[in-house]
């Protein structure tokens, strides 16, 4: 009034129209409605859920949204059937949270909980559904009881078994999948430690069929210092340094370049242990045989591939690579002697441009020396076709074929490329690589192979270092 006495003072008038500010926004208004329509439509619970308004303001608002065909809202609880008061009941027992939290799940008041509770176990009932001694136990509120703790039970048994299997996805880098009883005792210790936190050691222990005197001492084993902890970091160096191509026998002569003495039965296992898997080989079908178009020489190789002195008998081959982006093809050849790749040719057709151009620079190597070596191929079309027939014959080579459709007759280039693909290819994901990145890997791959890579038959040297210690050019 005060206020309106001095506007009409100043202005000498009211302006007309007046109105009051509301108390509450439209936006307080549908949250409201909102909670009151997915929360058991009871007007008790929205008011103690938001704090505003009152029980007349919000059934004025919710006959403001549904003036026709919706009944009057009232303060009551929804009325449940007998199943859905039951199921309620054992949320509420069984809760891992507040009751609070209960009642907004199941859309009505806490106070509602707690009564269908009492009417269906008895007032001197807890919530934990731990019955007193003295407080008489009805058949429905026995056989209840015994639900709850079979629930109870089932779940904590159901999470305990997910909680094992994460935590061997975790720590041991099992699969999802993995049969727990296939794990060694010293998995087990370790998952028991990695839950003790969470669950008792009796539980645990029942559950991975692990005997106590087996958990703990292989838990004092593990609080030992770990005496091969420099040997597995330089393992894991020299395996992911190799194209993660070598295995026990590779690693054990590495090592001992650098002077570590250890035991190939000790490499195995904690190879095993850091899942230092080698790659395994994939079958492929590539043939280049076209027919008989020209007269074949004879297998004057005869399966014999050793040899006493490089460049005295050469194999070559081609052999297909399939990525997403399309077909690479690489013809090599190699040296019987020690298995170096004299020279090599990459391409994305297998044209005659591929293996004339691999024969080109090998005859290149040889012409200073004059060494004149045996070349062995298959009989495919690329040996027959007059190019390669012509530069053959001017550097007075001497040519080999195998048999028809016979591949151990040049089983030693056959295994070069299994050991190509298993180490190089087939470990490797090449979804987003373009063609020149691939043959820029494959080059890289063949001139590590003469370089680097260590073979057992060459006393654990690689072809190029054997050379070198014989006092031979690489």
């Amino acid at each position: 009034m005060k206020g309106w006495y001095r506007e009409y003072e100043e202005r000498g008038d009211l302006p007309t129209g007046y109105a009051r500010q509301p108390m509450y926004s439209q936006a307080q208004k549908d949250r409201a409605v909102e909670h009151y329509l997915e929360h058991g439509r009871c007007i008790v619970a929205t008011i103690r859920a938001l704090g505003y308004p009152s029980r007349d303001l919000l059934s004025a608002w919710i006959e403001q949204v549904y003036p026709q065909g919706h009944a009057r809202a009232t303060g009551r609880v929804p009325e449940l059937a007998p199943e859905a008061k039951q199921s309620a009941v054992i949320a509420l027992c069984m809760r891992p949270a507040s009751a609070q939290a209960v009642a907004d799940d199941v859309g009505v008041s806490r106070g509602s909980l707690y009564k269908w509770k009492n009417q269906l176990l008895g007032h001197e009932a807890s919530v934990p559904m731990k019955r007193q001694q003295d407080a008489p136990a009805s058949p429905d509120r026995a056989e209840l009881e015994q639900q709850v703790e079979a629930l109870r039970r089932d779940i904590r048994r159901l999470q305990l078994e997910k909680d094992l299997l994460k935590k061997a996805n975790e720590l041991l880098k099992k699969e999802l999948g993995i049969d727990r009883q296939e794990l060694t005792n010293r998995e087990k210790t370790q998952l028991v430690d990695a839950l003790r936190a969470t669950y008792t050691l009796a539980e645990l222990l029942c559950e991975l069929d692990l005997p106590r005197s087996s958990y703990f001492y292989h838990r004092a084993r593990l609080e030992m210092a770990d005496k091969y902890a420099d040997v597995r970091q330089a393992m894991t160096d020299i395996f992911e340094r190799n194209y993660r191509c070598y295995g026990y026998r590779r690693i054990h002569a590495s090592l001992s370049d650098q002077s570590v003495s250890i035991s190939e039965k000790v490499i195995r296992r904690l190879m095993k242990q850091e899942s230092l898997v080698a790659a395994t080989s994939k079958r492929r079908r590539y043939g280049s045989y076209m027919g008989e178009i020209s007269p074949a020489p004879d297998n004057l190789l005869n399966r014999d591939f050793s040899a006493d002195a490089p460049n005295e008998k050469w194999l070559t081959d081609i052999t297909e690579f399939q990525i997403p982006v399309g077909k690479v093809y690489l013809s090599p050849m190699i040296d019987c002697f020690d298995g170096m790749v004299v020279s090599w040719s990459i391409g994305t057709r297998p044209n005659a441009e591929l293996v004339n151009t691999m024969l080109d620079a090998a005859i290149d190597k040889v012409a200073a020396s004059g060494d004149r070596p045996m070349v062995h191929s298959d009989r495919g079309g690329h040996y027959r076709w007059p190019g390669w027939l012509t530069r053959i014959t001017e550097a007075k080579l001497v040519r080999s074929m195998s048999r028809k459709g016979c591949s151990p007759d040049n089983a030693a280039c056959e295994g070069f490329f299994g050991r190509l693909k298993t180490e190089m290819f087939f470990a490797r994901d090449w979804l987003s690589t373009t063609i020149e990145d691939f043959v820029a890997a494959l080059d890289a791959y063949i001139r590590w192979y003469n370089e680097v890579r260590i073979k057992s038959s060459l006393g654990f040297r690689s072809p190029a270092e054997h050379r070198r210690s014989l006092g031979l050019a690489a």
